[in-house]
């Protein structure tokens, strides 16, 4: 099996109709956000792609001849026009026969918008279903024709965090950190997003609007929480800012009994930079060691492929790392099970797809909505563990097959 690593500057897009290869080899697409401020988001990506190589280095059958499998990988650099351009390039000049993405919708929603206006197969992950779907102006009653995501969605979220909230006493104040993204505006939103379900169960958001990242100074943000009497604070923005918010609260006095921030305090590496700051943190967990699922590829146990990409890599295990590896089992299957290059037959194998996966199942034909799958959720907390801070699950209202771990404690300010 061929693997090819591209992230070379893409070259300007043609209008023309996809360039396709005579050869039998099956081309995959892949598009991370290798660098940038969600860069994170791609550290397991080497170890993924050498993981699946293995896997299928004798190639995919089709119709008793084995076909060899390219992937071809490009770097997003987390900025959603170049995202674009460099699926444009996989399509046009690479003829590649399907597309995977993952990482925020910075990513996912540029990569399928492409799929869909070229005609080409795409999976994605890592992106909650509604920031991808109403983001992209998806009909609920037919979904889209090529594209197809699977996820946890804002009411698994939702769910998750104000059922977190409410294992301790607080003010039920809540500030918010709601940027002016496609993720910031989903969560944000008056009637699908965080406010009605909080107002519902007895919180007061406090929210000063959306804000352009990135953001340097949160003074006027961290004001305004103390000055409500705000003892949660919520939010979905990048490490970066993140950072410059946790660094100023410090500095300004403010402490928070609980902060559950997503994206940013998802990865080990991004944590660590708070040092003693970091423990008590918590934030959504898609997937850990500790979820209860096998791959379809390795047969790995989620605790197994932790330990082999910590193994491996020397490097702790990251929440991303599932969900490459469910991208590619589903990719690959998806392969398999069409058994041609014909762009329509792996369109209709993706939308028949019903498969367990590292992540939990994967299945399309019954969504929340057309073209998309969920996945569980839980929430975690980063807690110390001998000399190490791990994170580790606190609550699972919303996937009850994924066991507790640990209590819910108020974070801890050192004098």
């Amino acid at each position: 099996m061929k693997g090819v690593f591209a992230a070379s500057a893409a070259s300007a897009v043609s209008l023309k109709a996809p360039f396709v290869h005579a050869s039998d080899t099956l081309r995959i697409g892949f598009i991370s956000p290798q660098t940038g401020p969600l860069a994170v988001f791609a550290e397991p990506d080497d170890f993924t792609m050498m993981q699946i190589f293995q896997k299928i280095k004798n190639g995919v059958e089709i119709d008793g001849r084995r076909h060899d499998v390219e992937v071809i990988y490009k770097d997003s650099q987390s900025n959603p026009s170049r995202a674009a351009t460099v699926t444009a390039e996989l399509i046009l000049k690479d003829g590649v026969d399907l597309v995977v993405a993952s990482s925020t919708p910075a990513t996912c929603n540029p990569v399928a918008d492409q799929c869909e206006l070229y005609g080409v197969p795409c999976i994605t992950n890592d992106a909650p279903w509604q920031p991808y779907f109403f983001g992209r102006n998806g009909d609920p009653k037919t979904g889209f024709d090529w594209t197809f995501h699977f996820f946890w969605g804002l009411e698994d979220v939702v769910g998750s965090f104000s059922n977190l909230w409410q294992q301790i006493p607080t003010s039920k104040a809540i500030g918010t950190l709601w940027p002016n993204d496609e993720d910031g505006n989903a969560w944000g939103n008056s009637d699908r997003g965080f406010p009605p379900v909080l107002k519902q169960k007895g919180f007061e958001v406090i929210d000063r609007g959306r804000f352009q990242t990135p953001i340097n100074d949160f003074s006027s943000f961290i004001s305004e929480f103390r000055r409500n009497d705000v003892d949660i604070v919520t939010g979905v923005i990048a490490p970066p800012d993140f950072a410059n918010f946790w660094n100023q609260a410090g500095q300004m006095g403010f402490q928070p009994k609980v902060v559950t921030v997503a994206k940013a305090t998802e990865f080990p590496q991004a944590v660590r930079a708070f040092g003693e700051r970091a423990e008590g943190l918590t934030v959504e967990l898609m997937w850990s060691p500790s979820h209860p699922f096998k791959s379809s590829l390795t047969g790995q146990t989620a605790r197994e492929l932790a330990n082999d990409y910590m193994a491996t890599t020397s490097r702790p295990w990251t929440m991303p790392l599932g969900l490459k590896h469910a991208l590619f089992e589903v990719a690959i299957d998806v392969l398999q099970r069409a058994g041609s290059k014909d762009p329509e037959v792996i369109r209709d194998a993706i939308k028949a797809t019903k498969l367990d996966t590292i992540v939990g199942p994967v299945d399309f034909q019954n969504g929340p909505v057309p073209s998309v799958g969920k996945t569980p959720l839980v929430s975690g907390q980063w807690q110390k563990r001998g000399k190490d801070l791990d994170l580790v699950i606190v609550e699972n209202s919303q996937a009850p097959m994924i066991p507790v771990e640990a209590e819910l404690l108020p974070i801890q300010y050192k004098s």
